[in-house]
């Protein structure tokens, strides 16, 4: 099995008609993704270069294609609509790849989102994929394996370099996701492990972290309290300076909070494996 998206996803792309709307679409559609249409508004009754549909609107890729996920390439400004509008149609699984949005516009969409029964992901996030199954965002599908290891990360690269290191030893994943690296997001660390503990074809889990937040304090407590699969994590900013954001914004120490050598002790102290660099993480998967 996996978790959140498989081959019977329905998926509309907003904003299919931009540069890197109709790049990806055409990435997600050679992945065997079911991408049923696209929207860019007063561009409704055309098709991509793809022969993918064009809708005005989200609802219309509801009522026409039973779309049931969005992925969201639209510009900053507009993401917060993009959500609304997608969660108004009926949406259940909003994937936001857009970076550089504007925390107060997160804050408001996702509570907008959450209210009307729709999961967000991201946004400034790689998106998610169920390997052989569906790929919803912009992931290098070559490099997953089908298998049984569930994968959730902050990092996008460092997603890559870790499934890189996973399925060269033979371990293969059952689903894939990037919750993204913004002070604020969807779905994160607990709502994740609490679907790869429910799954009963993931039998491992692998956590990426990152300095910043304590997101991961919060899910090694969980990890201790209500997980039963073996879990391996890995945290990355071991040498970031106090006060200077290192890439993702929410990547910042502050208040001497945040950094790694916190994270690992908790995780630590919860009986999680912590891996000092990425290429570990197989062999700790197999103690």
């Amino acid at each position: 099995m996996s978790i959140l998206i498989d081959k019977n996803s329905r998926v509309a792309v907003q904003g299919i008609t931009g540069r890197d709307g109709g790049f990806h679409a055409s990435k997600m559609l050679a992945y065997q993704t079911r991408i049923v249409g696209g929207t860019s508004p007063g561009k409704g009754g055309s098709f991509t270069s793809d022969k993918i549909p064009v809708f005005n609107t989200v609802k219309d890729v509801v009522i026409n294609e039973g779309a049931d996920t969005s992925i969201i390439f639209v510009p900053a400004p507009f993401v917060k609509d993009a959500i609304m509008e997608a969660a108004d149609a009926g949406i259940k699984l909003i994937v936001c790849i857009t970076e550089g949005v504007p925390t107060l516009d997160v804050v408001y969409a996702y509570r907008y989102a959450s209210v009307r029964g729709a999961s967000l992901i991201g946004p400034n996030c790689p998106g998610l994929i169920s390997p052989s199954k569906s790929l919803v965002g912009i992931m290098p599908g070559n490099i997953f394996k089908e298998g049984s290891t569930g994968v959730i990360s902050r990092s996008g690269t460092l997603t890559y370099e870790v499934v890189y290191n996973l399925t060269s030893n033979g371990i293969g994943q059952s689903t894939a996701v990037g919750v993204g690296g913004d002070p604020v997001v969807g779905l994160y660390y607990i709502e994740l492990l609490k679907m790869f503990q429910n799954d009963p074809e993931t039998e491992s889990i692998v956590l990426i972290g990152e300095i910043g937040g304590d997101a991961e304090e919060q899910a090694a407590k969980f990890i201790k309290e209500s997980i039963t699969k073996p879990v391996v994590a890995f945290i990355a900013g071991s040498s970031a300076p106090a006060d200077k954001r290192m890439g993702h914004a929410g990547a910042i120490i502050s208040s001497g909070t945040g950094t790694a050598k916190e994270k690992k002790a908790a995780f630590e102290a919860a009986g999680v494996p912590v891996a000092n660099e990425p290429s570990q993480i197989p062999s700790l998967l197999s103690l």
